[in-house]
């Protein structure tokens, strides 16, 4: 649990840099105080001070979240007393699933509280109401116009929260002919036209082997969050921010989509090839599966040198990049006769070291262990009680700060921070104890 400045913090650092703006914008040099405290606030993490109320479910919103509770933002899960968000109930291990704490949860809701509150109830908004009152940014993933249903609506909190800012992640965004369809990632993916340039054309519509759809949608908004922060740290305003799973895959394809669009071209599932380039794909070697990516003309010039095969320079089919994309499949079948003299381990030494991309097809228990994430510390252990007989791994954010992540704290358990911060907002225990025997609220 943070302590009890870290809003206090948040609205410092709005002031100071309001402050700072202010000057700059009249031309005069800015409060010595001011600018001493955005930079003093500055070298901590980038998003500490924001207070997040996270009422997300399963994976969009959560990892949403999860990346900006890495970035220094206290984010608070407002589930439902009876039984919480979803995904506690999901996962591979059944007996976490019981105990609300599935590995599908555990994966993006570390550095997270947990307030658990029945917003149907009035004494349940009248805590949310409250929790708003202090929050930076509210974070939901329901169907649009639920939470407008319960008076909880963005029109209702602006009021009361000026400077709020709203995310709502919904399949097909808050308006729009689709707007009131269930939408789950599998859905999306055929919807947005992804599954259709995925796999050969024996294979195809294919899906992605992991959720990408909720992915994007739940990176997007966290981009967009942070963004609108930014805004709201000079001028105290806050906004509503509509994110849509469609238009988040789709925005993601967007080679693809700028070739149907600009040119006309319709995309086509090509396997491992790359519609770019030739050769670019997936090769055969001696033990296994080879990806290489000669894009480049002196690339693949080294690569032919590399593998003994000189001629392949001389042929008219495969000379230029223009014709080598012609004819990618003959290409392909004279680089892999070629290959099967070395294991993949082996090319992939010999190609990197020469400059021609090239990298093993691993599974994801082999990528996870190869020393360059290892060294990077991409896979961080956390810190469970000495009694707990399993331990628990989670993947930080893809990039890394200058000054590093603090060890991630271990998911909260349903309505692990009810207590605490009801007695913040000014109930007493038997209060608290009043509302938790008639279920609107959980407090384990």
């Amino acid at each position: 649990m943070a302590d009890n400045g870290s809003c206090d913090q948040s609205f410092a650092f709005r002031d100071a840099c309001r402050d700072t703006w202010s000057a700059q914008q009249n031309n005069v040099l800015p409060n010595r105080t001011g600018v001493e405290r955005v930079r003093e606030i500055a070298m901590s993490l980038p998003l500490e001070g924001v207070c997040v109320l996270d009422l997300s479910n399963v994976l969009a919103g959560p990892f949403c979240g999860y990346n900006l509770a890495r970035l220094g933002a206290e984010v608070i899960k407002i589930e439902n007393p009876k039984g919480g968000d979803l995904a506690r109930h999901l996962g591979a291990d059944p007996t976490m699933a019981q105990r609300l704490f599935g590995l599908s949860f555990v994966a993006v809701n570390a550095c997270k509280q947990s307030i658990a509150i029945d917003l149907k109830s009035p004494e349940g908004r009248d805590v949310f109401l409250r929790l708003v009152d202090q929050a930076d940014v509210l974070l939901e993933n329901f169907r649009p116009k639920v939470l407008e249903r319960l008076g909880l609506g963005y029109a209702v909190l602006a009021k009361r929260n000026p400077g709020l800012i709203y995310c709502a992640i919904s399949g097909f965004g808050q308006e729009g002919p689709w707007a009131n369809r269930p939408a789950y990632d599998q859905i999306v993916q055929g919807l947005s036209g992804a599954m259709s340039v995925t796999g050969d054309h024996r294979s195809a519509p294919l899906r992605t082997g992991f959720p990408i759809s909720d992915t994007m949608a739940g990176i997007t908004a966290a981009f967009a969050i942070s963004a609108a922060l930014v805004a709201q740290r000079l001028t105290g305003r806050g906004r509503f921010i509509d994110v849509s799973l469609l238009e988040s895959t789709l925005a993601a394809m967007g080679w693809v989509v700028s070739n149907h669009l600009n040119a006309g071209i319709l995309p086509e599932p090509m396997g491992n090839e790359n519609f770019t380039a030739a050769p670019s794909g997936t090769f055969k070697t001696k033990t296994g599966p080879l990806n290489i990516s000669a894009n480049e003309q002196k690339q693949f010039e080294k690569l032919c040198e590399l593998i003994g095969r000189p001629d392949l320079l001389s042929e008219e089919r495969f000379g230029e990049r223009h014709t080598r994309k012609l004819h990618r499949a003959a290409l392909s079948d004279e680089i892999n006769k070629s290959l099967k003299s070395k294991s993949a381990e082996e090319w992939e030494e010999v190609f990197n070291a020469a400059g021609v991309p090239a990298g093993c097809v691993l599974s994801v228990q082999d990528a996870l262990q190869q020393p360059q994430l290892v060294e990077r510390r991409f896979v961080e252990r956390l810190p469970l009680e000495p009694a707990e007989r399993q331990q628990l791994r989670v993947t930080r954010p893809g990039f890394l700060l200058d000054e590093g992540f603090p060890e991630p704290s271990v998911p909260p358990l349903l309505g692990a921070d009810t207590a605490t911060w009801l007695e913040r907002l000014g109930y007493t225990r038997a209060q608290i104890d009043q509302m938790a025997d008639r279920g609107v609220v959980r407090v384990p």
